[in-house]
């Protein structure tokens, strides 16, 4: 670690975290410690926050109080982890329909946030302090595994208008303090390419930091025009927020001659799980409690495929407590090489997400036609079909119907993307079918992106 890092990771984000009352440092030093426990004594941490976190969800939430008493059921009758199971699923629909009682009395500094999740059903919940100081603090936590800190040089392709739209000045300076660079994922032709490759030469990071079908759209447009990327210093691309395929990772790791980590979670359900040096998906035991389902509700044995099911131990302010994530994976029983005693998701299924291209070329991120579906209160699942580059379905599950104001809100945004003579077909359906593979594609492009 050279000295700049070392003082921007010990000194000038720690203080930068506390100006914010997050408790961020002494939450990463407590795992840095906590990740070599032996299973039993993680387990024995996760039942005694899950009682706390009960408890408080009891006294101070409204919709679990009143699931409880429906229940008959008291919080100190979870006795072990598997006595989650005595719980009712928590999902999107229970969120929408319970948002303001699922809120606790007495959080404060409550941020609004809306994610569209593996399912495309968007929804709209709240963080708050607590669970932001965590969730930041695994991510810390697993960035020093991989020998890089923050205040290393890092370029982060990303999409999230969260992230886009708040480029003030104030950020603008705190990303030049900690060495990060942020390029939009959205619009992505062979021009904003070359100059995005331009950037990351210039800047020579040690960390890049996006989805992994963007990066790897850039590691293929740069092996394509014979752009040398493996010279630059980069020692790891961490990707998330899609599930990360073989190609992507082998192409990723050839063109920037890096390894490549992967990363599984979301703005829901929180950092689930990271990978290790030694390549096996740790899951954030001291915050989250992972179960697997089958389609019944039932847990399934290590080893077996089901949908993964999250309690996030950091969330009273807005408690997630079994939060169905829509997505499928395999837990395994096996201890990982490394020698951490953090339980491990073998496979993780369900996380696939498309690039689309617009009349004129341009090749932008799927998340940019996400976006506006997520804002629109009525949509409540979506899938998008890019049939070619004049023409574009948009299936949709209303509650009710979508309307024509929010209809003429579709069409003339997704236009101003995709361009204006394309047409826009909007169909109003009952339910949004999976793939043949059991798989659901939110964004299926048919147009080829070189």
């Amino acid at each position: 670690m050279n000295l700049y890092t070392s003082v921007v990771s010990h000194a000038l984000f720690p203080l930068h975290e506390k100006l914010k009352r997050h408790r961020t440092t002494a939450v990463r030093r407590q795992m840095e410690q906590s990740q070599w426990w032996p299973s039993s004594r993680l387990m024995d941490f996760q039942l005694k926050r899950l009682n706390a976190l009960l408890a408080h969800a009891d006294a101070h939430v409204p919709y679990y109080r009143q699931l409880f008493a429906k229940l008959g059921m008291r919080p100190e009758d979870v006795r072990s982890l598997a006595d989650l199971s005595k719980l009712p699923l928590l999902d999107k629909a229970a969120i929408r329909a319970n948002t303001k009682a699922l809120k606790s009395d007495c959080a404060q500094g409550l941020a609004r946030f809306n994610t569209g999740g593996s399912s495309g059903e968007p929804l709209i919940f709240f963080i708050g302090r607590e669970r932001v100081s965590h969730d930041v603090a695994a991510k810390w936590r697993a960035t020093r595994w991989w020998g890089v800190d923050i205040g290393d040089p890092e370029i982060v392709v990303w999409g999230s208008p969260i992230e886009l739209g708040a480029q003030d000045r104030v950020r603008a300076l705190r990303d030049r303090v900690f060495r990060t660079r942020l390029l939009p994922a959205f619009q992505m032709s062979g021009q904003k390419v070359d100059m995005f490759l331009d950037d990351i030469r210039r800047t020579r990071p040690k960390i890049l930091f996006g989805y992994p079908s963007a990066l790897s759209h850039f590691a293929r447009h740069a092996e394509n025009k014979g752009m040398r990327m493996n010279d630059l210093g980069v020692r790891v691309a961490f990707v998330t927020s899609e599930r990360l395929y073989d190609d992507q990772r082998r192409q990723i790791s050839k063109t920037f001659g890096c390894d490549v980590a992967n990363g599984y979670g979301g703005r829901d359900a929180g950092f689930i799980a990271h990978q290790c040096p030694h390549g096996s998906m740790h899951i954030t035991a001291e915050d989250i409690v992972v179960e697997i389902i089958d389609q019944e509700g039932n847990p399934v044995p290590h080893g077996t495929a089901g949908e993964i099911v999250v309690t996030h131990l950091a969330t009273r302010d807005f408690p997630f407590i079994r939060y169905r994530t829509g997505d499928v994976g395999v837990l395994d029983d096996r201890k990982c090489s490394c020698g951490r005693g953090l339980p491990v998701l073998k496979e993780i299924q369900g996380r696939s997400t498309d690039f689309v291209v617009a009349q004129d070329g341009t090749v932008m991120h799927g998340l940019a036609l996400i976006y506006i579906l997520r804002d629109i209160p009525q949509v409540r699942a979506f899938k998008i079909v890019q049939e070619n580059m004049d023409f574009t379905r948009v299936m949709v599950v209303a509650q009710g119907e979508l309307g024509v104001k929010s209809k003429d809100k579709i069409m003339r945004e997704f236009q101003a993307r995709l361009g204006k003579s394309v047409v826009i077909q909007i169909e109003e359906v009952g339910e949004i079918a999976p793939e043949k593979s059991g798989k659901f594609r939110y964004v299926v492009s048919h147009v080829p992106t070189r």
